[in-house]
């Protein structure tokens, strides 16, 4: 889960819709704790394991569902940023 977070964190911050919003270290790192917070936890030992955890995170329905998560956690953190 959190490879996936931090790779859409990092593509929704260069996105057009939240240039406004900080993008320095700190206010990336609280976007991506605070979307891995909100989101059930998968942990995997092997390789096959993250392949088959990624498959299933990596649908349509899933990523939106994420995508949901990180856009308010970017609100969040925009609003109360800890610099």
């Amino acid at each position: 889960m959190e490879e996936v977070v931090v790779t859409l964190v990092n593509v929704l911050m260069m996105s057009p819709d939240y240039q406004t919003f900080c993008n320095c270290p700190k206010c990336r790192n609280d976007i991506v704790a605070l979307s891995l917070n909100t989101l059930p936890s998968h942990y995997v030992t092997t390789d096959d394991g993250r392949k088959m955890v990624f498959e299933q995170l990596n649908t349509k329905e899933n990523l939106n569902w994420i995508n949901k998560r990180i856009i308010s956690a970017i609100h969040l953190v925009g609003k109360y940023p800890k610099h």
